[in-house]
């Protein structure tokens, strides 16, 4: 049915609950998971190239610990998971990874959380669901 599911993951209990259900979709499937991860691009006022650079390494530490959060999740529920992390607007990126590595489910969390990297679902949630080419299960 789902060979091949992508979660949207930002740490949020949301996306916890969204990464629990796929576990329970790729176990049943027999499929391949990932775990997808969004860093916004940073800053968003004038800033040296220094500035850019460490604010950049920075959301890719933060977003490198919580994909590693969701590999040992998705381990204790006996399931494999391979992680990306990609830049861009939350939506947006979500939609061209799907589309550009061939996922038949996209899984998310009804609402994430903001922080210093960016917005995550919510109304990523919203975009995905009315943009995407492949199934999309909202998990509340």
């Amino acid at each position: 049915m789902f060979d091949k599911i992508m979660v949207a993951y930002d740490g949020s209990p949301g996306a916890k609950r969204a990464l629990e259900k796929a576990c329970e979709l790729t176990q049943a499937t027999g499929g391949q998971l990932w775990a997808v991860a969004v860093l916004e691009h940073l800053p968003k006022y004038a800033a040296s190239v220094g500035e850019i650079e460490e604010a950049t390494m920075q959301g890719q530490a933060y977003l490198r610990g919580l994909l590693s959060q969701a590999q040992e999740l998705a381990r204790a529920r006996g399931v494999g998971l391979q992680v990306d992390q990609v830049a861009g607007q939350p939506a947006q990126a979500l939609l061209r990874y799907a589309q550009s590595h061939g996922f038949q489910l996209i899984v998310l969390g009804h609402s994430g959380h903001s922080h210093i990297w960016g917005t995550f679902l919510g109304s990523t949630a919203d975009k995905v669901v009315r943009h995407a080419e492949c199934s999309v299960l909202v998990v509340r």
